[in-house]
């Protein structure tokens, strides 16, 4: 993009600043990181809070063509019209950020899964997307209108990408756009959908001001992601699901460095840093662990549920900071802020702002431990030099849900490697494991085979690769293989000079990173 002048109109005159002369301004295009430059505006004059500002930008974007004949144009809005000639109108009435506007055209089609929602995908997939998703939107949307208020967006469909897509999901109002690893073939994946609903809420109606507040849209969404969950499926799955996001935190902290800066909730974009560093587990899940440390002040649910929905109300379509959310929940609760609450020593709110490193405090995961602790033991019985065969095979997991699956591999995981020929007979014993299309599974289990050297099963690892191109996987199992064997390292090499035309550019970066690749920004 090639910006070509910039002009204002500022207030003073007294009319409407359409009515008002427009004044050219000086502009400056300076680097800011890799991916593209600042541009930096000089106002002729002073504004004040509550002044009425309009700029107009004028820029020159490259040749590219329109919608061909044959594909179809869905964007993130309410009302969508196809007209003659192929041309797609859409109307969004509701103000809502830049960063949420999305348009998608391709060859997809459409089918309703729900009074108010559809799924939409390439006509290979549409099938599969039906049947995964059929009935189970509306659930999810009508429990968190019980919990957070009225739905405003009126319909919720959602979009499967190619995948390449590097995230599990992007939440643009009215048609959330989603990874196809979410199409599991049997449902069990599709209560990560609960996410993005939540993100109808926290995010696209109340949204952080700005990205070095990311916190704000994501711990109040895992908050609310895990409200739902546990109205849906009770206290012991959603801490299980918790424990599993705990374990990630984990990781990525221990291989950033706890006093990394971007752990910290409030983080400074300064030139040099990419906001798509600050995509991490710790605005995520350090965040959810703030979210429900104000919860635990409260001590009481249904107090809390009411000051969310009291919360959403207040600052509905605007962009926020953390400062006014505090300020208003000690003003929603006055008893909380006469008891200083926000300066205890060690939960201070500006040490949970501003000072990377481990939550200071942890929700009580422990009505989890009824689905935890046979996870917990299975695992110890195949890190065991013994491995009792009767004992293991007496433990019956078809039952097991995906993220007590997950929560046993990732045990599994922590133990490894594993006594000889351990990892052979698992792979055996569990085909529901070994063979799984679940990505979640799939993801565990190449770490699992990486890091105990099974290279009899190293061609799964490739194959996964080949198959999705999502961030959240692409890039542990990377660095799985470069942390092991030679041949794994060698894996590592092969695996991203046959998928890296298919990757995302940032995880192509990423990639080259950790294989020590020259990128752009070096």
């Amino acid at each position: 993009m090639e910006v070509e002048g910039a002009s204002a109109v500022t207030p003073g005159g007294g009319g409407s600043p359409e009515a008002e002369l427009r004044r050219p301004i000086a502009f400056q295009e300076t680097p800011f990181a890799s991916y593209g430059s600042a541009l930096s505006l000089a106002l002729p004059e002073a504004v004040a809070a509550g002044d009425s500002l309009v700029v107009e930008v004028a820029y020159r974007a490259g040749g590219g063509p329109g919608v061909p004949d044959g594909f179809t144009a869905v964007m993130s809005a309410i009302t969508q019209e196809k007209r003659k000639d192929n041309t797609f109108f859409f109307k969004m009435p509701k103000p809502i950020p830049s960063y949420l506007i999305a348009l998608v055209v391709g060859d997809i089609v459409s089918a309703k899964v729900g009074p108010r929602s559809h799924v939409w995908a390439e006509p290979c997939l549409i099938e599969a997307a039906k049947k995964e998703y059929d009935g189970v939107i509306e659930e999810f949307l009508t429990t968190g209108e019980k919990l957070f208020g009225p739905y405003v967006w009126e319909r919720y469909d959602v979009l499967f990408m190619p995948p390449s897509f590097p995230f599990g999901g992007m939440e643009n109002p009215c048609i959330t756009f989603v990874t196809p690893c979410l199409l599991a073939g049997d449902r069990s994946l599709a209560d990560v959908i609960i996410h993005e609903i939540s993100h109808s809420w926290f995010g696209n109606l109340v949204t952080n001001a700005h990205w070095g507040e990311f916190w704000l849209n994501e711990g109040f969404t895992m908050y609310a992601q895990r409200r739902i969950t546990t109205e849906l499926y009770g206290a012991a799955y959603t801490c299980l699901e918790a424990a599993t996001g705990r374990a990630l935190l984990r990781q990525h902290m221990d291989n950033t460095g706890e006093d990394h800066p971007l752990n910290k909730l409030r983080v400074t974009i300064e030139p040099g840093v990419d906001p798509e560093d600050t995509y991490n587990e710790t605005p995520y899940e350090k965040g959810y662990c703030f979210v429900s440390y104000l919860a635990h002040l409260v001590g009481e649910q249904s107090k809390f549920d009411a000051f969310l929905q009291a919360y959403v109300n207040q600052f509905k379509f605007q962009s926020i900071t953390a400062d006014e959310v505090l300020e208003f929940y000690l003003k929603y609760f006055p008893d909380l802020k006469k008891q200083g609450v926000d300066t205890i020593p060690g939960f201070e709110f500006e040490r949970w702002l501003n000072t990377p490193g481990w939550p200071p405090y942890l929700p009580d995961l422990s009505p989890g431990e009824e689905l935890m602790k046979p996870a917990e033991k299975l695992a110890e019985l195949w890190a065991s030099p013994d491995h009792d065969m009767e004992a293991i095979k007496a433990v019956d997991i078809s039952a097991w849900k995906t993220y007590q699956l997950v929560y046993f591999l990732d045990k599994i995981l922590q133990k490894s490697p594993l006594p000889d020929g351990n990892i052979e007979k698992m792979s055996t014993l569990y085909p529901k494991i070994s063979k799984a299309e679940n990505a979640e599974l799939c993801l565990r289990w190449c770490q699992i085979l990486l890091k105990n050297d099974h290279e009899a099963e190293f061609g799964k690892v490739k194959k996964f690769l080949q198959s999705q191109g999502k961030q959240k996987y692409t890039l542990p199992i990377y660095r799985a293989m470069v942390n092991g064997s030679e041949t794994a390292r060698a894996l590592a090499v092969e695996a991203f000079s046959a998928t890296a035309p298919q990757l995302h550019v940032n995880v192509q970066n990423y990639v080259k990173k950790i294989l020590g690749l020259k990128t752009k920004e070096n």
